[in-house]
């Protein structure tokens, strides 16, 4: 594998709180343009290595780089959580993180910010290409809606919205920051089988009409197994396997460590 089929490696990435190991010698390279998982039970480390893939942790050894599709090389584990986004790295959050007192809508205009071109000074005086910077945005940020289906919720405000349509506007939001690898974090939780069919779907499609790369953890098995080209498992902070769906679905270790049954997703 060459460097032009990697957006982001991680090599040996450790990090402890209070003495506990929490991720313990993580290596993992992301192919370009992939759909993958990280999957593990409670506690295992997944959403403390999405906060390491993000700036939002550093880690005490090990280092994390992020290549760029212009080929720039940027080690975004010296970074802060705003670099980090600037770079091209977008996430969701396990648990929501939404401006609940704005509307549905400026939620993904806030996430546009990046691409406006007007300066302060025609900002404060309303000069023309203000307003065509506002009607860009809108446009922008009503089509992002429009892919999980709640444009029609643009005037909502974001707390009013059932869950599951929380969960889809977080997920628009990062959209909105242009991203070139998008983190989701459990994208599905608490949502019904209608919900997550949905949201399989607009996964597949996002990535490819957006050109991204997606990795995802997912306590849902059926949406796991039915997108996820490839999966990697951990345990105690530690990568324990990593493979295709029906690899993974047979490994012995991953069953005994993650739901101790004979086989992971036979259903799907």
């Amino acid at each position: 594998m060459s460097n032009n089929d990697i957006i982001l490696t991680a090599n040996e990435v450790s990090i402890m709180f209070g003495g506990l190991l929490a991720v313990n010698n993580f290596s993992c390279n992301l192919r370009r343009g992939e759909l993958a998982a990280l999957i593990g039970p409670n506690g295992a480390g997944k959403t403390t290595i999405f906060n390491l893939f993000s700036g939002i942790y550093k880690p005490v050894s090990g280092a994390i780089i992020f290549y760029k599709n212009n080929g720039v090389k940027i080690k975004t584990s010296a970074l802060n959580p705003s670099g980090v986004s600037r770079a091209g790295i977008a996430r969701t959050f396990q648990n929501i993180r939404l401006f609940n007192s704005l509307s549905t809508l400026d939620n993904v205009r806030i996430a546009l910010h990046h691409s406006r071109n007007t300066t302060a000074f025609e900002t404060i005086f309303h000069f023309p290409r203000f307003f065509h910077d506002e009607e860009m945005q809108r446009n922008e940020a009503e089509h992002l809606l429009s892919l999980f289906k709640i444009a029609d919720k643009k005037n909502e405000l974001a707390k009013n919205l059932p869950y599951g349509e929380q969960r889809k506007l977080e997920i628009a939001r990062a959209l909105a920051l242009k991203p070139e690898l998008l983190l989701l974090d459990e994208p599905a939780a608490g949502m019904n089988p209608q919900e997550t069919e949905e949201l399989m779907i607009a996964i597949i499609k996002i990535r490819k009409d957006f050109n991204l790369t997606v990795l995802l953890i997912e306590h849902d098995m059926k949406l796991v197994m039915g997108i996820a080209e490839r999966i990697m498992v951990l345990e105690y902070g530690a990568l324990i396997a990593e493979g295709k769906p029906e690899e993974i679905r047979k490994n012995p270790a991953v069953i005994k460590a993650y739901l101790g049954n004979e086989s992971i997703g036979e259903e799907c």
